[in-house]
């Protein structure tokens, strides 16, 4: 398999069974190996009391897509921190894009940074995450 193809089915695998992202509404829209593109549309249940995205969605959309990105080599890795910085609300109908790109990746540690922006391109939010691999696959490649 190709290492795109192995991003691909580690997404499609983990996907099945990935409650929270589902949950969320969001959807995956680009898969390669240590990176993933996840979006969400705002709906009216995830503004909070100012009528803004509440940024604990903004937060489980970004993580969602670390989480996907540090799992597309076919190898079970698990957050070990992250933090995120809000630049600019989420608008209630507005899709959110949450773009993750490997920063590094050594031995069974990785740094992960994510950029959440809104459908006009601006920066929502940025989110830095840690990540260890532990044992396991995500699939069976045989």
């Amino acid at each position: 398999m190709t290492p795109e193809e192995i991003a691909q089915r580690s997404a499609e695998a983990m996907f099945a069974d990935d409650q929270a992202t589902k949950w969320l509404g969001a959807r995956i829209d680009e898969m390669g190996p240590g990176r993933a593109v996840l979006s969400m549309q705002v709906e009216p249940h995830h503004l909070n009391g100012h009528a803004i995205c509440h940024g604990g969605f903004i937060f489980t959309l970004a993580d969602s897509a670390f989480a996907f990105a540090c799992n597309s080599y076919n190898r079970v890795t698990v957050a070990q921190e992250n933090s995120i910085t809000f630049l600019s609300p989420g608008k209630g109908g507005e899709r959110l894009t949450a773009t993750a790109e490997e920063n590094v990746r050594q031995g069974r540690s990785g740094i992960y940074d994510v950029t959440v922006t809104g459908e006009d391109g601006r920066k929502v939010a940025l989110f830095r995450g840690l990540c260890r691999e532990i044992a396991g696959t995500i699939f069976d490649p045989a």
